[in-house]
């Protein structure tokens, strides 16, 4: 496993990015095999890159619990239960477990973070992320490590499993600035809104748009600055 970093997944313009992915299966069991593209991958269960996959698969017991974003294409999800129809930016939660009929149309991609536990218990069943799905007032950063005020945040975990302790939802907040520490989790970001920078250890930046996918490796050093307001997709492990 490399030391932990910032991953930049995808671009909301499709161009490329500097991360490296390596194309495998995450284990025998993976419905997309070398369909996926894996920039991380943890002896913790933690995964993450993306997937280029088109046309049907057919799923009786799902692996893992996945957070997608589609960045290009669409992507038909359908269970006994429901079915999602997402579009570029959207993103839902594939639950392990879950019996389903995915189709994606020609071309179709989405950034992905997996979790694979295999004595986790299962957790069947499918969660559209709204991007516009109500908030709650949530934790600031610790002030010890904030430059300037505290902005006010807001939360909602629309996919809480509290077996495994993945939570996936929306967050948001004001614009603020915090010096650079070990990032405390996992974590897959989509940014619906705004704009911020992530800068590592080495002073490097990345600055993540509307529409871009990045994932922050736990113990990754990670430094935030932010201009405006943000409300952003994540998945927390």
């Amino acid at each position: 496993m490399s030391s932990p970093r910032i991953l930049m997944l995808a671009r909301a313009d499709g161009s490329a990015v500097d991360t490296p992915f390596r194309h495998a299966a995450l284990n025998a069991l993976d419905p997309f095999g070398d369909a996926r593209q894996i920039a991380w991958l943890s002896d913790d269960g933690v995964s993450a890159g993306r997937v280029a996959f088109s046309g049907e698969a057919v799923i009786d017991d799902f692996p893992y619990s996945e957070t997608l974003v589609v960045q290009a294409g669409s992507v038909l999800l359908h269970s006994a239960e429901q079915t999602l129809e997402l579009g570029v930016g959207d993103s839902a939660v594939i639950g392990r477990g879950t019996r389903l009929t995915l189709q994606a149309s020609p071309g179709s991609a989405w950034a992905f973070c997996a979790l694979n536990l295999t004595d986790a218990p299962l957790r069947p069943g499918l969660t559209w992320l709204d991007p516009r799905t109500p908030l709650n007032p949530s934790a600031a950063p610790d002030a010890q490590i904030l430059i300037g005020p505290a902005p006010q945040c807001r939360a909602n975990n629309l996919f809480d499993d509290e077996s495994t302790e993945l939570r996936v939802g929306i967050w948001d907040s004001t614009p603020y600035a915090r010096h650079g520490r070990p990032h405390k989790l996992h974590e897959l970001m989509y940014l619906i809104e705004g704009s911020m920078t992530l800068q590592d250890a080495d002073g490097v930046d990345t600055t993540v748009n509307p529409g871009d996918t990045v994932f922050v490796a736990k113990g990754a050093p990670c430094a935030w600055r932010g201009s405006v307001y943000v409300r952003k997709i994540y998945a927390v492990k």
